[in-house]
C-alpha cells in the first residue's frame, strides 16, 4: 500500500468516525425535544435503527447503489456477504481506499438517512413498525437513489450535483419522514378543538444543545470526507469552511427570525436553525464559495422557521422539525446548488449556477432531481407506511400514548426517580381538548373566576356571603385527568388546583424492568385535583367525578370532602366571601 492509499484511508476512516459519532447528537437532540415519558423509546430507537439501516445497506443496500452503470438500479455483483469477487468494487467512488472502508463510510450516511425518519414519528409510533420501515428504506429506498446520483445512473449522467448528500441522505430522510408524519397523524393534545396547534415542550433543552453540537461536529467529517481522498487539502478546508458558514449564518438569523416573528429568541428554533444552515450547505459544500455560504445558511435559518411553523398549521406533527430541516432544507440547499455553483472554487467544481453565469441548464436539472427524487420516495414510503399500518399497526394504543411509550414499548422508564408530569393535553385522534378554562356559568349574584391548571390557584365558585365552601379533592390516575376536567367544565367549574403526587393504596405499584432485572415500583405517579365549590352543590360534583371516572378497575380514585372555614385575602384583608371576589369587581 502506498503512502497516498493510506492517506486518504485514514482520511476517510476519521471522516467516517465522526458521521457515525452523529448518531449520538441525533439521538440527544431527539430525546431532549421530546416529553421525558418517551426518552427511552428515543434512545432505543436511535440505537436500533444503525444496527437496523447497518444489516440492510450489507445485505443489499451497497449492491444495488453501486452494483454497475445501469441508469436505474445497480444490477451486478448484488450481495457483498461471503462474495469472492469485491475487486469488482476497486475502481466505485475511489481507488485509493480498501472496499470495506469505502463501504463502511457509506453506511453511516444510509444510517444517518433512516434516524432523520425517527424523529419526525417520535412520541406515538410503534417499535416494530419503525424497525420494519427503517430495515426497507436502507434495503432499498436510500440505495436506489443512492444509485441514480452517486452510483453511476441516470441523474449523475445527467449532471445533476449534490456532493455530500442534501438530496441522497437529507431529502430522502426527509420524504420519508414526512410520509411517516402524515400517515400516523399528530400526537395526542397536539391540536385543540377548533384545529390550533398546541406547543408539546420537549423535556430538556439541555440535552437537545448537547446533541446539536455534537452533530456540528459530526459535520466536518459528514461534508468535508465526502471527497474521499485528501490529495487536495485545499478542498478539504474549503469545504470546511463553507459548512462552518453556513451553520453560523443560519444560527443568527433563524434565532433574529424567532425573535421578530415569535416573540422571542426561540432556543428549540435556534438549533434547528443551525442544523437547517449545515444541510443547506452539504449537496455544494465543494461547489460554492464561502461568501455564497454565508448567503445560503442565511436564508435557511429563516426558512425554517417559518416550516415549523407552516407544517405545524398543516397538521403534520413534527416533534423535532426533522422535516422542516432535512427536506425543506435538503430541497432547498440542492436548488442553491444551481444558482450559486461557481467553476474553479476548488478543484471539484467544474460548472457554474445561475448566479455566476451558468444559465439555466444546472438549475433544471436540479430542479428534476428534486422532483424525481421526492415522487419516488415518497409514494415508496407510503406504501410501505400503509401496508404496515393494515399488518402490525404503526401507532400505539391511546393509553400507551397517554402514559409514555417508555413503559408502554419497553417496560421501564429514563427518569425513574422523578415524578412525570400530569397530561393535561389529552384529545381523540389528535385535537385534543384545551387545558383553558371555559367560559363560566352565568348565574344571577353569583361570580365565577376561571383559571388555567398551571396558574396552580384554586378557584372558587361562590353564590352570596356566609354560603357554605366546600373543598373537594380528587386523587386519580394522571391519563384520566382530560376527560374529569371536560366533565367538571360542563357543570361549570372551570378552575382547579392540579399537583403531580405519588401514591399508593391497593395497586401496590407496577414493575419495570432494568437489563433485564424486575424494579418494584411502589409509589405510582397520580394526579391530585382540588376544588372548591360553593354555587354548584357538593353532590353534583361528587356525582360528576364518579361518572368521569369509574370504570370498575382499581385506580379508579379516591374524593375527599373537607369543609372550607375561612379565606383570606392576603393584600387586602378581606375575610370570606369578599376575599373571594375578582380583582374587576372591586
Amino acid at each position: 500500500m502506498n503512502q497516498t492509499m493510506i492517506v486518504d484511508t485514514l482520511w476517510v476512516l476519521l471522516a467516517a468516525v465522526l458521521v457515525f459519532f452523529m448518531n449520538l447528537g441525533f439521538a440527544a437532540v431527539e430525546s431532549g425535544m421530546a416529553r421525558s415519558k418517551n426518552a427511552v423509546n428515543i434512545l432505543s430507537k436511535n440505537f436500533i435503527v444503525f444496527a437496523v439501516s447497518s444489516l440492510g445497506f450489507t445485505l443489499l443496500g451497497w449492491g444495488l447503489m453501486f452494483g454497475g452503470d445501469n441508469p436505474i438500479i445497480g444490477t451486478k455483483n448484488l450481495f457483498i456477504l461471503g462474495s469472492s469477487n469485491l475487486e469488482f468494487y476497486n475502481d466505485t467512488l475511489t481507488p485509493n481506499v480498501p472496499f470495506w472502508g469505502k463501504f463502511f463510510f457509506q453506511l453511516v450516511f444510509c444510517g444517518t438517512a433512516a434516524t432523520i425518519v425517527s424523529g419526525a414519528v417520535a412520541e406515538r409510533v410503534k417499535y416494530i413498525s419503525f424497525i420494519v420501515f427503517s430495515f426497507v428504506l436502507t434495503l432499498v429506498i436510500y440505495p436506489i437513489v443512492g444509485h441514480w446520483i452517486w452510483g453511476g445512473g441516470w441523474l449523475a449522467n445527467l449532471g445533476f450535483l449534490d456532493f455530500a448528500g442534501d438530496t441522497v441522505v437529507h431529502s430522502v430522510g426527509g420524504w420519508a419522514a414526512l410520509s411517516g408524519a402524515m400517515i400516523l397523524g399528530p400526537r395526542l393534545g397536539k391540536y385543540d378543538k377548533n384545529g390550533k396547534p398546541k406547543a408539546i415542550p420537549g423535556h430538556s433543552m439541555s440535552l437537545a444543545v448537547i446533541g446539536l453540537f455534537v452533530l456540528w461536529l459530526g459535520w466536518f467529517g459528514f461534508n468535508p470526507g465526502s471527497t474521499m481522498s485528501f490529495q487536495s487539502p485545499g478542498d478539504v478546508v474549503h469545504i470546511l469552511m463553507t459548512t462552518n458558514t453556513g451553520a453560523i449564518a443560519a444560527v443568527l438569523t433563524a434565532t433574529a427570525a424567532s425573535w421578530i416573528f415569535i416573540g422571542k429568541p426561540d432556543l428549540g428554533m435556534t438549533i434547528n436553525g443551525c442544523l437547517a444552515g449545515l444541510v443547506a450547505v452539504t449537496g455544494g459544500c465543494a461547489y460554492i464559495s464561502v461568501t455564497s455560504s454565508l448567503i445560503v445558511g442565511a436564508i435557511a435559518g429563516v426558512i425554517v422557521v417559518f416550516a415549523v411553523i407552516l407544517f405545524d398549521r398543516a397538521k403534520i406533527d413534527d416533534p423535532v422539525g426533522a422535516t422542516s430541516v432535512h427536506l425543506v432544507c435538503g430541497v432547498f440547499g440542492t436548488l442553491c446548488v444551481g444558482l450559486f455553483a461557481q467553476e474553479g472554487v476548488t478543484g471539484l467544481s467544474t460548472v457554474d449556477g445561475l448566479f455566476f453565469g451558468g444559465g439555466l441548464s444546472l438549475l433544471g436539472k436540479q430542479l428534476l432531481g428534486i422532483i424525481a427524487v421526492g415522487a419516488f420516495v415518497f409514494v415508496a414510503s407510503s406504501v410501505i407506511w400503509l401496508a404496515l399500518k393494515k399488518t402490525v399497526g404503526i401507532r400505539v394504543s391511546h393509553e400507551e400514548e397517554v402514559q409514555g411509550l417508555d413503559i408502554g414499548e419497553h417496560g421501564n422508564s429514563a427518569y425513574p426517580d422523578f415524578a412525570i408530569v400530569a397530561p393535561i393535553l389529552a384529545s381523540g385522534g389528535g385535537n385534543g381538548d384545551t387545558a383553558a378554562a371555559a367560559p363560566p356559568v352565568a348565574a344571577a349574584g353569583t361570580v365565577s373566576r376561571a383559571v388555567s391548571p398551571e396558574a396552580a390557584v384554586p378557584v372558587v365558585n361562590r353564590a352570596r356571603p356566609g354560603a357554605k365552601m366546600t373543598k373537594v379533592t380528587i386523587i386519580t390516575n394522571q391519563d384520566k385527568y382530560t376527560e374529569l376536567q371536560t366533565s367538571l367544565d360542563k357543570i361549570g367549574i372551570t378552575g382547579m388546583t392540579v399537583t403531580n403526587v405519588l401514591g399508593y393504596g391497593m395497586q401496590k405499584g407496577h414493575t419495570e424492568y432494568y437489563r433485564g432485572a424486575p424494579v418494584k415500583t411502589r409509589l405510582l405517579p397520580k394526579v391530585q385535583v382540588d376544588i372548591v365549590v360553593c354555587k354548584i352543590p357538593t353532590e353534583t360534583v361528587v356525582d360528576t367525578v364518579k361518572k368521569a371516572l369509574y370504570t370498575g378497575n382499581m385506580g379508579d380514585g379516591k374524593i375527599f370532602i373537607y369543609d372550607v372555614e375561612n379565606v383570606i385575602k392576603i393584600r387586602t384583608g378581606e375575610e370570606g366571601y369578599d376575599a373571594l371576589q375578582d380583582e374587576e369587581d372591586e
